[in-house]
This record gives structure tokens, C-alpha cells and sequence, in this order.
């Protein structure tokens, strides 16, 4: 499996944005593979995840969380040297308005970079992840909160095409050297799973779905989606 150095080794981050940041976990990627960055900023509109993402970055000084609409940045244009987004496209309701604000940020020939999971391509056990991540989304639906169904990795091929950018580097992240079967993972899936069904409410569908899943997980095995990472720059 590539590394974050074989990502992003070349790439002096400067100050970087990590917008839908969350917990923060993408921030790791970045602090392993970047050449060298001076200050990563992550934003997020969840107040939920301030507490955690603290919790993981007390001891770098250098990584800090604000409360921000990617859609609508309080930041002055040209204002970082790289701009990232991972695993939240499919996330975005108004994706085009938040792919425009995170180029107004980003400084002329600043670094472009995007890591999206996508849904096609997959072996068995990562195909599991996949249906996982799509009956989460449907679940998300019922409750009002936009979660699309994830890409395919040509959709987010023409995606970055119609982005303007040069100097663009394709990397397929995979990693199914795990066990697929690791009791751990299976209870903490299985945990999530359990959550989820509830999160369902009355929608028997999604219940159905979500047992099948549960058996799915016991007989096939998990592993995560492979991922597409995109480098570019303004």
C-alpha cells in the first residue's frame, strides 16, 4: 500500500485547510506525508467534534479546529497554501459553491487535494464498506441530513477534470492485507450496526438491511473501500 510520503512527500504544505475535518483524521495523513507545513487549520460546522479533535492534536500546537461553512469561509482569498477535503464530497449538498471557496482560499498555485473513497472496483471485503457506508447514508436521509451515495472513481476523475487544475497526480489508496475477519472490528461493527437500526426508527427496510449487512460482515469479512487520492494545483 502507498504511504503518505509516496502522496504527498513532494509537497511543501505551507499553511494548510482541511475543510469537513471532523475528528481530524485526515490531519495525520497530512503531518506523515507533507515535506514540511508551518500551521493546519480544520473546519467543520459540527460543534460535536471540536472536543475530540482537541483531544487528538493537545499536543501540537501548530493544529488548531474553528466552527466554518465551507461554503462561506471567513477567510481572505489567497489565504493558504494548500487546501484538502477527504472522504466528504458526497457529503456536500452544494459541492460546486464549497470546490469554488476552497479555491478563493488557496493561493495562486497553491496545492489542490482531495482523497475520496469510491463504490466501484472493489474486492468482496472492501465491497462491504461500500453497501456499510450506503445504507449509513440512507440513514442519514430519513433524518434530513444531506449524505449522498458514494462515486465512482471515473465520476471523481471528471470531477477534478472540470477543476482547472495542473499538475495533477492520480493515486488509488488499498489496503486488504488485514484480517478480514478480526474479532474486534466485527464487534465494533457490529456495535455500529446496532446503533444504526435504531437510528432507522420505523423504516423496516433499513432495519432488513442493516441485518444483512450484520450477516455479511461474519461471512465475507471487511476491509476499507479503496480511496482516490488527487494532488493538484491552481
Amino acid at each position: 500500500m502507498k504511504t503518505p510520503k509516496d502522496c504527498l512527500g513532494h509537497l511543501s504544505g505551507g499553511k494548510v485547510l482541511d475543510v469537513a475535518t471532523g475528528v481530524g483524521g485526515f490531519i495525520d495523513f497530512l503531518i506523515d506525508g507533507l515535506k514540511d507545513y508551518t500551521q493546519i487549520i480544520g473546519i467543520d460546522t459540527n460543534e460535536a467534534v471540536r472536543a475530540s479533535f482537541e483531544r487528538n492534536f493537545k499536543d501540537s500546537p501548530r493544529v488548531s479546529f474553528e466552527m466554518m461553512n465551507a461554503k462561506q469561509m471567513n477567510f481572505p482569498q489567497a489565504s493558504f497554501d494548500t487546501v484538502c477535503i477527504a472522504n466528504s464530497l458526497h457529503h456536500m449538498a452544494e459541492l460546486d459553491e464549497v470546490i469554488l471557496e476552497m479555491k478563493r482560499v488557496l493561493r495562486p498555485g497553491g496545492n489542490f487535494i482531495i482523497l475520496e473513497m469510491y463504490r466501484d472496483q472493489q474486492t468482496e471485503t472492501q465491497l462491504t464498506h461500500v453497501l456499510m457506508h450506503h445504507w449509513w447514508a440512507a440513514i442519514d436521509r430519513i433524518q434530513g441530513v444531506f449524505h449522498a451515495e458514494t462515486y465512482t472513481r471515473q465520476k471523481i476523475i471528471d470531477l477534478v477534470a472540470g477543476m482547472g487544475l495542473r499538475d495533477v497526480v492520480f493515486h488509488d489508496l488499498s489496503d486488504t492485507t488485514g484480517d478480514p475477519r478480526d474479532t474486534e472490528t466485527v464487534r465494533q461493527l457490529e456495535d455500529s450496526i446496532d446503533r444504526s437500526i435504531q437510528k432507522a426508527g420505523g423504516e423496516h427496510e433499513l432495519k432488513r438491511r442493516g441485518e444483512d449487512l450484520r450477516k455479511r460482515v461474519k461471512k465475507v469479512g471487511f476491509h476499507n473501500a479503496a480511496s482516490l487520492m488527487v494532488t493538484g494545483k491552481t
